[in-house]
């Protein structure tokens, strides 16, 4: 049976969730003073020592010391003594505790799902320790197989607690077991339609898959933020997304100044006279419809396709990131200099040839390198 909070102590548990620490200890120290034999008094003390703005991992110890001096089978205590035993860097010592727990109440789900949480870090440590650094793939393998057996024992006795299924997909992903992990996010995406984690895991599975254009990735990532606006591994995500939309300008940019070259021949073909200069009018005018055109359909018209989210997303991050302002100010150099070459009544070639250079080396020997940059 679970005994019942003093109001002091109760008060003072939900100054630690409002993360007011130092309030809920001085609360903590009053009851005390009144009753040191107050279990839960001693335990909260710790869990404001464990998780407070500067994480005191012996204090936290001292007190669930004082807790298990008084009742040495409080599952409280011991779980929260795990806790502060890690904070302490005792974390090997940890799974004796939590398999006490597991002993005391074999019915707690907390207790199995905390022990495959660590279990498997635990036994990379050890093996770590014992061959001079190194982790041997048979003891990370073995480690992850317990920690596996522990979790699906604590879903089968919390099956609708998300914790559970968080750890059972970490492990998953651990041992590299894709479908397993598959199952564990749709499990947690079943009890939390809204677990950050899982919509962004799904989400970026779906945007990275094979073949999918940016269009496609900026709008799965948009579709997954309206679930979780607050997300900030999916707004990265967009992010990305957008970034790859801002790089495909400058193809466009490229293949106006190829069209330029073109117009003007600028290179000479064996075999063919090129074009007497200055152009015509009506040739100048006609490459400038022409870009016009690919602009209109491959840029103006694909941004509006977009869905409004995406849209904001480019300008916001136009004005937030530095690269994406370096990629259109080369598409936009890109095109001034194919403006320049055909708009120009050149009468001789040199001039057009060096703005072709000056065009297209500054962005093709950046198209590599910026592939990742995002920032």
């Amino acid at each position: 049976m679970t005994a019942t909070l003093h109001p002091t102590v109760e008060r003072a548990d939900l100054l630690i969730d409002l993360k007011r620490y130092e309030e809920a200890r001085e609360l903590l120290a009053g009851r005390l003073a009144e009753d040191p034999e107050d279990v839960r008094a001693w335990v909260k003390l710790a869990r404001s020592h464990l998780f407070g703005d500067k994480e005191e991992g012996a204090k936290a110890l001292e007190a669930t010391d004082r807790a298990l001096a008084l009742d040495a089978e409080d599952i409280g205590a011991l779980t929260i003594r795990a806790h502060a035993l890690r904070a302490s860097g005792r974390f090997p010592e940890t799974e004796g505790v939590l398999r006490e727990v597991i002993r005391l109440d074999p019915d707690h789900w907390h207790g199995h799902a905390l022990l495959a949480n660590w279990l498997w870090r635990i036994r990379m440590i050890t093996s770590g320790q014992a061959n001079g650094g190194t982790v041997r793939r048979e003891d990370m393998t073995a480690g992850l197989r317990e920690s596996d057996e522990l979790v699906r024992e604590a879903i089968r006795l919390g099956p609708e607690e998300v914790y559970a299924y968080e750890v059972a997909l970490l492990i998953a992903d651990m041992a590299g077991d894709r479908a397993a992990a598959d199952i564990w996010e749709g499990a947690i995406l079943r009890i939390d339609p809204q677990h950050e984690e899982a919509l962004t895991r799904k989400a970026k599975k779906a945007a990275t898959a094979p073949g999918v254009k940016a269009t496609e990735a900026a709008t799965l990532y948009a579709d997954a933020l309206s679930s979780a606006p607050g997300s900030t591994l999916m707004q990265g995500g967009l992010d990305e997304a957008s970034y790859r939309l801002l790089r495909g300008v400058r193809w466009l940019a490229l293949l106006c100044l190829g069209l330029a070259a073109t117009g003007i021949d600028l290179f000479a073909t064996d075999g063919e006279t090129q074009r007497e200069l200055p152009l015509v009018l009506g040739q100048r005018l006609w490459d400038l419809v022409t870009m016009a055109a690919i602009w209109g359909l491959g840029a103006l018209l694909r941004y509006r396709r977009l869905r409004a989210g995406i849209q904001v997303n480019l300008l916001s991050l136009i004005r937030r990131r530095t690269w994406p302002r370096i990629v259109l100010g080369q598409a936009a150099w890109a095109m001034l200099c194919a403006l320049l070459i055909t708009q120009i009544p050149w009468t001789q070639r040199t001039l057009p040839l060096v703005l072709f250079w000056a065009g297209i080396v500054p962005t093709v020997a950046t198209m590599w390198f910026d592939r990742r940059k995002t920032g």
